[in-house]
Parts: structure tokens; C-alpha cells; sequence
């Protein structure tokens, strides 16, 4: 299975992390890419299901089904009746830091043939999905250190999602 793979070590106490990502409509507060971000199913302790507008009118679901009080959680996403990716967000906390870690194993498109997909992920794939993580990491560095929203493209446009 691919996997793209992206974190931040943040000064924030990992409370902080764990309430600016578990929130209602957290991505409207630091996602970079995010139009909107709406939650279709949950309760006032978990997410179990969203939707994310991205800028370029995109919409996908994310469908949430392991929540880790304080540490992460687990989703797929991906569009309403297409393939979905596996998504996860994991907190490691430490004495002087925490470590926000996103691990995403994308769904494999059988638009391109399998002999050349290991090349197609790592060449094309693999930087761009590791440009937007990043990109949404240092959203939710901003939005920490800030106590401000991000604006849309604060950190660069991205072709797949602006």
C-alpha cells in the first residue's frame, strides 16, 4: 500500500492539537484549500461524518471510523460514489513538544496501468499530496500560534485543490 506521510512538532500543549482538530468544522479554521467545511453526523464528543468544499468547488466526504479521545483519529475520503483514501491523524505528545503526524494511503486510480503506477505515485502523486499536507500542517501551526483563520492559499495555490 502507498502512503504519503507529513507532521509538524508543535510548542501547543497536545489538548490544544486534539481541540483545534476534533472541533465541528475544524478545517474552516486552518485548512489553507478549505471553502467550507460542513459535519453531516456526529455528536459534541466526535466527527462521524464531513464534508470539505475545497476552493476549486471540489467536494469530498470524509467518513470518520476510529475517534481517539486526545491522540487521533481515522477516516476515508474521497468523492461522494468514488474511491476513497485512507487518512490518519495521529498526536504524539512529548515533555518540551507535541508531534502532529498525517499519514494519507491514497486509493489507487486505475486510470494508469499498474506497471507504471509505483512511477506515477512517486514522481507525480507523492510531491504533490506531500506539498498539500504540508501546506495544511503549517495552517494549523498558524492557526495555533495565531489565534487567527487562514486565508485561502496563505501558503501557495496547489493545482489539484485552488
Amino acid at each position: 500500500m502507498y502512503r504519503v506521510s507529513s507532521n509538524i512538532k508543535l510548542k501547543s500543549e497536545g489538548e490544544d492539537i486534539w481541540k483545534a482538530i476534533s472541533c465541528h468544522g475544524n478545517l474552516n479554521f486552518f485548512h489553507p484549500f478549505c471553502k467550507k467545511n460542513i459535519v453531516i453526523e456526529g455528536n459534541k464528543k466526535s466527527i462521524k461524518k464531513d464534508i470539505l468544499v475545497y476552493l476549486n468547488d471540489d467536494v469530498y466526504e470524509r467518513d470518520f471510523y476510529q475517534w481517539d479521545e486526545m491522540t487521533g483519529y481515522k477516516l476515508m475520503i474521497g468523492k461522494k460514489n468514488g474511491k476513497k483514501s485512507k487518512v490518519v491523524w495521529k498526536i504524539f505528545k512529548n515533555k518540551n513538544h507535541s508531534l502532529l503526524n498525517i499519514n494519507v494511503y491514497p486509493y489507487k486510480t486505475d486510470k494508469i496501468n499498474s506497471i507504471f503506477y509505483p512511477f506515477f505515485f512517486y514522481l507525480y502523486i507523492r510531491p504533490k499530496l506531500k506539498s498539500y499536507l504540508n501546506r495544511v500542517l503549517k495552517g494549523l501551526e498558524f492557526y495555533l500560534y495565531n489565534n487567527k483563520k487562514v486565508t485561502k492559499n496563505q501558503f501557495g495555490k496547489h493545482s489539484w485543490f485552488s
